[in-house]
């Protein structure tokens, strides 16, 4: 069995779960949005605009992907118990969006 109690045996095994945390349009969106604005800010940090622009980055992607969960989706963030494998979720879920594999 891939899960044992609160752990997962890998990233492939994780991603399930993590899209059916995310089954909510909404909070979808939100994250991309989040995801978005955080890439935005990481261009910023890489063109010489300023190490504020890190801490930018990390409040807009988790801001929006925190109200889409506890607002919409009505659940916690994967983020509190699996952070690692969450942040690998985010980007191939921003991934699949862009790609069409899911909806926006």
């Amino acid at each position: 069995m891939p899960k044992q109690g609160n752990r997962f045996q890998n990233f492939a095994d994780f991603y399930p779960f993590y899209l059916a945390e995310h089954s909510n349009l909404t909070c979808r969106r939100l994250h991309f949005v989040g995801s978005t604005l955080a890439l935005f800010c990481l261009f910023k940090l890489l063109t010489g605009a300023g190490l504020i622009w890190l801490l930018y980055g990390l409040l807009s992607g988790y801001a929006f992907a925190w109200v889409g969960h506890f607002f919409f989706e009505k659940n916690r963030p994967a983020t509190f118990k699996h952070p690692l494998y969450s942040f690998m979720g985010d980007w191939v879920m921003y991934k699949d969006i862009i790609t069409g594999k899911i909806q926006r």
